[in-house]
C-alpha cells in the first residue's frame, strides 16, 4: 500500500480511504468486521464514516459496527486514522428536533459525545463538517472545535461538500482565532464529474487541505456498467449508466469502456487510478460491499496509467479547465 500525508498535517494515510457507508444497510456486522480486517491487513489505515450512516431509524449503526470492531482489540484503534462527520439530524425520520443537526456549538458538542460512545473510542482523528451550515457563523463553529481539541476528543477538522469560498471563509476565520483550521475536503470528484477542478480543489490546495474524493466511480457509471449489462444479456440502449440516462451519457461511457478495454484494464480500477494521478488528491473513498470489490480497489493503487491513456481520458472527459479561464464566455 502506498501512503501520503493528509494535507498539511503530519498524519501518514493510505492512498485509499475505506468508506463504511455500506456497513449496516448492505453489509452485516460480521462481514463488515471481516472487510475492515482485510483492509487493515492490506495496509489501508484511513477509515471514513459519518454519524448518520445506517440510514432511517438505524442512523448511527455504522459507527456502532466500527466501535464493535475496535473493541476486539489487537491494536485496531491505534492502527487506524478515524474520520467521522457531523451535520445531519440524528432523530428518527419525521421526528427531528431543533438543535439536533447542523453545526451549532450545542450540536457539535452533542454529536461528538454520541459518536465517541458509538465508536467506543476516546478521540476522533479527523472530525468533518458533512455540509455547509449557512445559519451558524464560523466563529461559533471554531469556538466549539477549539474546546474539543483542547479536551483531546478530536485532533483535526475537515470539511465535506464545501464550495471553494466556504473553504476560504472557514480557514480565514480560523487563522484570525489562532485555530488550526480545515485540513481536508471531501468532494464529489471523478472522471465524469470534474467541476471540483474549477474552485474547490484550487482553494483546498491554496490552504493546504488534502482532497478526499467521494463517489470515485460516479455511482457505478465508471465501473464497467455497460459491459456488465451485455454480459448479463441486457442492453441499456442509452438508458442507464450508474443511474444516469440519455444517448450522450451512453456514448461517453461506451467510449470510456472501449478505451480502457483497449489498454487491457478494468474500468473501475482505471477510474480510481486516474484520481490518484490528480494534483492534491490524498486518496479516493471506496465503499466496498464485498471482498472482491475491496481487492479490485487495492489493485488500482498499483496501476500506472500511460500518457496515451491519460490523454484519451481527457479527450472523453475533458473537465472544465483552469479558473478563471474556465469561466470565460
Amino acid at each position: 500500500m502506498k501512503y501520503t500525508q493528509l494535507g498539511r498535517t503530519g498524519l501518514k494515510v493510505s492512498r485509499l480511504v475505506l468508506g463504511t457507508m455500506n456497513f449496516g444497510p448492505h453489509t452485516d456486522e460480521t462481514d463488515s468486521h471481516a472487510m475492515m480486517d482485510a483492509a487493515l491487513d492490506a495496509g489501508i489505515n484511513f477509515f471514513d464514516t459519518a454519524n448518520v450512516y445506517g440510514r432511517g431509524e438505524n442512523k448511527g449503526r455504522t459507527e456502532e459496527i466500527i466501535g464493535g470492531w475496535f473493541a476486539k482489540g489487537g491494536e485496531r484503534r491505534d492502527k487506524v486514522v478515524l474520520a467521522t462527520k457531523v451535520y445531519g439530524n440524528m432523530g428518527a425520520d419525521g421526528a427531528a428536533w431543533p438543535n439536533h443537526d447542523k453545526l451549532s456549538a450545542v450540536n457539535i458538542r452533542r454529536a461528538v459525545e454520541a459518536s465517541l460512545k458509538r465508536l467506543q473510542t476516546d478521540h476522533i482523528d479527523v472530525y468533518q463538517f458533512h455540509h455547509v451550515d449557512r445559519d451558524t457563523p464560523f466563529e461559533e463553529i471554531w469556538q466549539a472545535i477549539d474546546v474539543l481539541v483542547q479536551q483531546g476528543k478530536i485532533l483535526y477538522v475537515g470539511s465535506s461538500n464545501f464550495p471553494g469560498y466556504k473553504i476560504a471563509q472557514a480557514n480565514e476565520t480560523a487563522a484570525r482565532r489562532g485555530s488550526y483550521g480545515l485540513v481536508s475536503e471531501q468532494c464529489l470528484y471523478n472522471l465524469y464529474e470534474r467541476r471540483a477542478e474549477m474552485e474547490v480543489i484550487p482553494a483546498a490546495q491554496e490552504y493546504g487541505l488534502g482532497i478526499i474524493p467521494w463517489s470515485p466511480l460516479h455511482g457505478g457509471a465508471l465501473g464497467g456498467v455497460l459491459k456488465k449489462e451485455v454480459e448479463g444479456g441486457r442492453r441499456s440502449e442509452g438508458r442507464a449508466a450508474g443511474g444516469m440516462s440519455g444517448p450522450e451519457v451512453h456514448a461517453k461511457i461506451q467510449a470510456y469502456e472501449d478505451l480502457i478495454d483497449k489498454h487491457g484494464l478494468e474500468p473501475g480500477e482505471a477510474a480510481l487510478a486516474w484520481l490518484l494521478t490528480r494534483p492534491g488528491v490524498t486518496g479516493p473513498i471506496v465503499g466496498p460491499r464485498t471482498a472482491e470489490q475491496l481487492a479490485s480497489a487495492l489493485r488500482a493503487v498499483e496501476l500506472e496509467l500511460s500518457e496515451e491513456l491519460l490523454a484519451g481520458l481527457d479527450e472523453i472527459f475533458p473537465g472544465p479547465g483552469a479558473s478563471p479561464e474556465a469561466f470565460a464566455w
